[in-house]
């Protein structure tokens, strides 16, 4: 393998681009020619392809997003636009590909290797952290420590007013956000997709609290909680118990923005690392994880079709330590 190409897909996540800086002088340290591909798949269709030297991926690794951009393709999802893909591909003599995203761009670099023979390695960049194989993913970490540090800004009001603040975290399928971040900020409720959510007994949570002078709480539910969302659940509260002056707070996609935090910017230069040195050794079709403190490949298949669980012992620390 002599040519590589390097490319960020889905939604951004903070240390995509510190896994970019080490994917690419990863490559250059060991003979490789690297190419950088814009917005992802559809700039693979378009031909959005230049070539990489490691000054352009200098004083990248504290920038959050992505100095490579990313998009989403409804072209790639047809045959046509994976075939003209492909064909840029080999235009440029690229023979590997380093894809930073999560499952839909595992699952797209998946398909152009069955219809094309692409040999992909995968790094998971998604601040929801729900990849199979992996113990975080790039960008969870910074996301997590972004909320906290809006949940301790907004107690802070909650305490001076007699407030309860419901705050909607991103997770559309996955609570891993919603749950740290509970934790870490000291939140009185955490609802997740995982488990079932009982509106009547958070109320009665509520109503225990404010009965031991509790007269401020936050509650945390991630997007895709069963019961709706922060506005449903500050709604439902609201006509069972007037006590609180209930306020609701949607942090959306400040979640994506920042530089990345420390832990964030040492995985993806691992990860960066690991990936290309796979592809130098023959691996493909298999994302780059970390299990404890181990560097592990993963199949793509697995990191896609394998539901990760959320940590049950989180979860009856938070129930515990809320009361």
């Amino acid at each position: 393998m002599k040519r590589i190409g390097i490319f960020t897909s889905g939604g951004d996540a903070p240390g995509m681009n510190a896994c970019i800086r080490a994917a690419v002088r990863t490559a250059l340290a060991n003979g490789l020619e690297v190419f950088g591909i814009y917005r992802g798949y559809q700039g693979m269709i378009e031909g959005d392809i230049i070539p990489m030297q490691s000054s352009d991926v200098s004083n990248i690794i504290q920038r959050g997003g992505t100095i490579l951009k990313t998009a989403r393709s409804e072209e790639f999802r047809t045959p046509e636009g994976r075939a003209k893909a492909a064909e840029n591909l080999r235009k440029y003599g690229i023979e590997g590909l380093v894809c930073i995203g999560g499952d839909g761009s595992f699952k797209g670099a998946s398909v152009l290797y069955e219809e094309h023979g692409i040999k992909t390695i995968g790094a998971p960049g998604t601040i929801d952290n729900d990849l199979y194989g992996t113990d975080s993913t790039i960008g969870y970490d910074t996301a997590v420590n972004t909320v906290v540090e809006a949940v301790d800004k907004l107690r802070d009001t909650a305490a001076s007013h007699n407030r309860l603040f419901i705050v909607e975290v991103m997770g559309r399928d996955a609570g891993f956000i919603a749950l740290r971040s509970g934790i870490a900020c000291g939140a009185e409720a955490i609802l997740v997709p995982e488990t079932p959510t009982y509106i009547d007994v958070l109320i009665q949570k509520l109503r225990e609290g404010w009965s031991r002078k509790k007269h401020s709480s936050i509650v945390i539910v991630a997007e895709g909680d069963e019961s709706g969302g922060a506005y449903q659940v500050a709604e439902a509260v609201k006509a069972n118990f007037n006590k609180y002056d209930v306020r609701v707070t949607i942090l959306g996609h400040i979640q994506r923005g920042g530089s990345p935090s420390a832990y964030d910017r040492v995985l993806a230069s691992e990860m960066g690392y690991a990936a290309v040195k796979g592809l130098i050794a023959g691996k493909y079709n298999v994302m780059v994880g970390r299990q404890g403190r181990e560097i592990v490949y993963v199949p793509f298949e697995k990191a896609i079709k394998h539901n990760k669980e959320l940590n049950r012992y989180l979860l009856e620390i938070a129930e515990t330590l809320s009361r």
